[in-house]
């Protein structure tokens, strides 16, 4: 879905926030990059901070000599900016810039957010071009992000945007519930153990088990944790009858 996003790196000034912008955007799904009119660019320092998988976003990346230039063909254009007030009214959080952005690509439009210096940022002319404004929220400490921070920040909320449902990660299939005849083997287990360590009473043991049993109600106990808690039972048996007072 962000097939058709653009991210523009105006004026930077360090190869190495290049290749880490380069990296954001592998990350969150993007593959065009513009670099305009970088300050002494090095591909051999860049590429690694791109690393070898966004290597070929480094290296396809268009380096044009205008901001004109690198936003020719989009619909919609959106600067970033650490300065607000004055007539920079309207600015927009990450999050609301990334609604913005969904609505445009999904309209069929071409979106560019551009990234200014890192030491300056974009000036008012060069945001004169951009359809709306955004900045990242921050401490007062420190209102300065470095330029590959601010690209994944915005990058990551576009990317989330852009998912058809909420973000699940991959993983292994969740382990199945433990079955009534295992949870019945459990107790018994659990029964027997704290027998041995004198945890229930001997008389009426079914009748002491009862708090234990309405525990485990309140528990939808997975496979993987009725055996943890058979290994422990075991353990436990196999300790006292080592170790315990001889009957």
């Amino acid at each position: 879905m962000l097939d058709e996003l653009t991210v523009v790196l105006f004026r930077p000034k360090y190869p190495e926030n290049i290749g880490s912008a380069a990296r954001a955007c592998l990350n969150m799904g993007v593959s065009r990059l513009v670099v305009v009119d970088p300050y002494n660019f090095n591909m051999e320092k860049a590429l690694p901070l791109a690393t070898a998988h966004a290597r070929h976003i480094l290296e396809t990346a268009r380096i044009v000599d205008t901001l004109a230039e690198a936003v020719e063909g989009c619909t919609a254009v959106f600067g970033t900016t650490a300065r607000t007030g004055g007539w920079r009214k309207g600015i927009m959080s990450p999050e609301t810039l990334a609604g913005v952005v969904d609505e445009r690509l999904r309209g069929g439009g071409r979106v560019a957010i551009v990234f200014g210096p890192e030491d300056k940022g974009l000036t008012n002319e060069e945001t004169s071009i951009c359809s709306g404004l955004m900045t990242i929220p921050t401490s007062r400490e420190g209102t300065s992000l470095n330029l590959a921070q601010a690209v994944v920040v915005v990058l990551y909320e576009c990317f989330k945007r852009s998912l058809a449902g909420p973000f699940v990660p991959d993983g292994p299939p969740e382990e199945r519930a433990a079955t009534i005849p295992e949870q019945e083997a459990l107790f018994a287990n659990l029964q027997q153990s704290l027998l041995a360590i004198d945890f229930l009473k001997d008389d009426n043991p079914d009748y002491w088990m009862l708090p234990v049993r309405r525990f485990f109600s309140k528990v939808n106990l997975k496979r993987n944790e009725f055996n943890l808690l058979m290994g422990v039972c075991r353990q436990v048996q196999w300790f006292v009858e080592r170790y315990g007072p001889k009957k």
